[in-house]
């Protein structure tokens, strides 16, 4: 299969050079562990095969989570505990994204604008949904931040996850959304966030940077129902741990050029795009976020404090649906799986065992 890692070996020494200062540590730091990951540079282990006798080298990961080949298992437990603590009721998808005219503000300064973004979000959804005109009370709410478009252009914005409801001021009653057609108005949504976000970047000390155009026109905001939640979960997780692209989207790499393939939003029919080696990379590390930098956050009946509310809300909407849903309250839990010997990748046969333990090389950022 083809690897973005391949890409950044042929042509990491290249976006280097044309990136120069302005190549953040973040990136750099992305460049050398992609370059290193699963090769000798990162240790391993040397194991032999139980039936050809045959000894095979298995190098570990980078675990840097811009990597397309690392955190499959970290996603994989993070969608399991949290399809756990979907509360059983509707949810919408709620997306809100950054104007054009911020972006070069959000790269220059992304701690700061990307979490700006996520907070003022939510905020201005937990605003709204406080009103009892539309639900009048607090919301959960999953914020997770995206910077991309699927043909890997520079495209800031945040999908949050939200419950149709919450609990009510006394906790004796699950309350749901006034009108049954929306959760609050988009609109005055987006109203909102463009005043918490025109707010939070005056207090960064950074509004002079900004055309002042970007706080009178509309901002876009979508909504949409998202059923019980699950879907959309799936989806997201696909990106927490992993970055823009991944290794199954490559179709060729040469000396020259990068050609990968992505399906287009609108007619879903599926493009390719060629960018040169430095190009395609260049898009891609913009993507790479700051250390530190949280790409989900939890709000409202979501947040780590709300832990007893949000088992109680569970309560209360499981008791209101068990004359309809008796039989399949409970659903199954998936029971635990010993750890399986890897399969000898060269007789089919037999089974890998360590026999020693490989190193990892040091790593250093080249010039």
């Amino acid at each position: 299969m083809l690897d973005v890692a391949d890409i950044v070996r042929r042509h990491g020494a290249a976006v280097r050079t044309v990136l120069g200062t302005r190549l953040l540590p973040s990136q750099a730091r992305a460049l050398r562990d992609l370059a290193a990951c699963r090769t000798a540079a990162c240790g391993g282990q040397l194991t032999q095969c139980t039936a050809c006798v045959r000894q095979v080298y298995r190098y570990h990961s980078c675990r840097n989570r811009h990597c397309p080949k690392c955190g499959g298992d970290q996603a994989a437990r993070w969608l399991t505990r949290h399809h756990a603590r979907l509360l059983p009721c509707p949810h919408y998808l709620i997306t809100v994204t950054l104007p054009a005219a911020l972006r070069p503000l959000a790269f220059g300064h992304q701690a700061v604008i990307y979490g700006a973004l996520l907070r003022c979000a939510a905020a201005a959804l937990q605003t709204l949904a406080a009103d009892p005109r539309y639900v009048g009370t607090s919301l959960g709410c999953l914020a997770v931040l995206h910077t991309w478009t699927r043909d890997l252009r520079y495209h800031p914005h945040v999908h949050l996850i939200v419950t149709a409801g919450g609990l009510s001021a006394d906790r004796t009653r699950w309350v749901a959304p006034k009108h049954p057609a929306f959760l609050v108005p988009v609109r005055a949504l987006s109203v909102l966030v463009r005043a918490k976000m025109c707010a939070a970047v005056t207090q960064a000390g950074l509004l002079e940077q900004v055309p002042a155009a970007v706080w009178t026109t509309p901002w876009v905001v979508h909504a949409q129902p998202a059923g019980d939640g699950a879907r959309v979960l799936d989806y997201l997780a696909r990106y927490l741990f992993r970055v823009a692209i991944s290794n199954s989207r490559l179709e060729q790499i040469d000396e020259a050029q990068v050609t990968f393939r992505y399906r287009h939003t609108r007619t879903q029919t599926m493009r390719r795009v060629t960018l040169s080696g430095v190009e395609f990379l260049r898009r891609f590390l913009q993507h790479v976020l700051p250390r530190r930098c949280a790409k989900v956050r939890y709000y409202g009946l979501w947040s780590a404090t709300r832990r007893a509310d949000r088992e109680h809300a569970r309560t209360l909407l499981d008791r209101a649906r068990a004359a309809t849903t008796t039989a399949t309250a409970v659903s199954a839990t998936p029971t635990a799986s010993s750890a399986v010997a890897p399969v000898c990748p060269l007789c089919h046969a037999g089974t890998l065992t360590v026999i020693a333990l490989l190193r990892p090389l040091p790593r250093k950022v080249p010039p």
